[in-house]
């Protein structure tokens, strides 16, 4: 494992290289699906470091590329993310922090892999949005974490940022996130449709789901 800043994700060279890395894990499905499924992994680490602190304590730390640390596995996978530093000034300042942040990322990937930015943004939106519920809902406080997800997603986009509001769905009395993203891992070989995956019909999206929440 092998500590890198943030910055990497907005490499250009690095992202090309991960890429290679990323086919000895899911084979040989092209740039634009390797690049996808790197990002939709990816993004859920890079927003959790400034989320969760935010959910527990009412204070983020800050998601700048420059201040969020990856501990990455040999193979590319990202185990873990911190903030080194504290990010004063509520909600605006970190719509505006995401805006940048996840904007520099998303424009390098989409540059990089062929993805749309449209596409990668989408992505960005479920992270936050499962990010924060899963912070809120071990506290008990799924409906806040909801609120506060609706809340950011409405400043980043204020912020000039093309990134969909995080959406919601109830599951059997469950609040889960309601996908617009997907991750296409089914288009790697032998891949299948993850179980919240929105390319399915809302009933059988559903059926899986409650399947798996029990």
């Amino acid at each position: 494992m092998t500590e890198v800043p943030a910055t990497v994700l907005a490499d250009r060279a690095w992202l090309r290289e991960d890429l290679r890395r990323s086919a000895t894990l899911y084979g040989r499905a092209g740039d634009r699906v390797l690049g996808t499924i790197r990002w939709y992994s990816a993004s859920s680490m890079l927003v959790a470091p400034a989320l969760e602190p935010w959910v527990h304590t009412g204070v983020a730390r800050d998601p700048a590329l420059d201040a969020v640390v990856l501990d990455v596995h040999g193979d590319g996978r990202i185990l873990d993310a911190r903030s080194v530093r504290t990010l004063e000034g509520g909600l605006a300042a970190l719509a505006d922090a995401f805006a940048t942040a996840l904007g520099a990322v998303v424009t390098a990937m989409a540059e990089v892999s062929g993805a749309s930015e449209r596409s990668l943004w989408a992505i960005a939106a479920d992270s936050i949005g499962n990010r924060l519920l899963w912070a809120g809902t071990a506290l008990g406080r799924g409906d806040e974490a909801v609120r506060l997800a609706g809340e950011l997603g409405e400043a980043v986009a204020a912020a000039g940022a093309p990134m969909p509001r995080p959406l919601f769905t109830d599951v059997g009395g469950t609040p889960v996130v309601r996908r617009t993203s997907c991750c296409l891992i089914y288009e790697i070989p032998g891949g299948q449709k993850c179980t919240s995956c929105p390319k399915q019909t809302p009933a059988e999206r559903t059926r899986r789901l409650r399947n798996l929440l029990g």
